[in-house]
């Protein structure tokens, strides 16, 4: 695994951070608020002056407002720096075997592969493949063993065409020797390839699908 280091032109300017722009801004814009304070009261009727608690609640009004913005941009860095940390710490998954309890796997380079627990022993099912818009591309029966199993698929569609790269659900249907439905729990399995965040949410890539890492219920070192 390569790390890519970027380097910065040196005449590149340089963008400051939220927070520092939002401060500057809240700063120059209270200035403005005091002088148009002070010009109306410079400026107010002398017969009918201003109770000096409306300039007070101003004030108020003002800080409340300076307030909530400050927070909102200490809220957004620190958001930042738990999602950094977080990529850091996942980091470490790169390269592993990871089961996930859902049932969206990815389909890739390797087949789209999947667990199954069911609640008594099963002997035959009915294998339905989803993809991400809710499509059913695929359906076929399987056979299946005792309580617990696994399931791969390749991809290869009832037309001889192979589906795209990206991620498909696993639907079950599993019976039992006497042809009762049995329940089945279905959970995805892949290894490791890259760690991501988008929008504080950190997920995993497994064979070109997205899993969140909150999902991830098992690791171990790669077969």
């Amino acid at each position: 695994m390569s790390v890519i280091a970027s380097t910065q032109n040196p005449t590149t300017p340089v963008v400051a951070a939220p927070g520092t722009t939002a401060k500057s801004t809240i700063g120059a814009d209270f200035n403005m608020f005091l002088k148009l304070l002070t010009t109306q009261m410079q400026n107010q009727d002398p017969l009918s002056p201003m109770d000096s608690a409306q300039y007070t609640q101003q004030l108020v009004q003002y800080s409340q407002v300076e307030q909530s913005v400050l927070q909102s941009s200490t809220l957004k860095d620190i958001l930042a720096s738990l999602s950094t940390q977080s990529v850091s710490q996942a980091a470490g998954f790169i390269g592993r075997d990871a089961e996930f309890d859902t049932a969206v796997s990815g389909l890739g380079a390797k087949p789209a592969s999947w667990t199954y627990a069911a609640a008594g022993d099963v002997t035959t099912g009915t294998a339905t493949i989803t993809d991400a818009l809710g499509k059913v591309v695929d359906t076929r029966t399987v056979t299946l063993t005792g309580k617990n199993g696994s399931y791969s698929w390749d991809g290869l569609l009832p037309n001889g065409m192979k589906a795209a790269d990206g991620a498909y659900t696993l639907s079950l249907s599993a019976q039992n020797a006497a042809g009762a439905t049995i329940p089945v729990s279905i959970r995805s399995v892949g290894t490791v390839t890259a760690v991501n965040a988008v929008n504080g949410v950190v997920t995993l890539g497994v064979n070109g699908a997205q899993l969140p890492v909150g999902k991830l219920v098992s690791l171990t070192a790669a077969g």
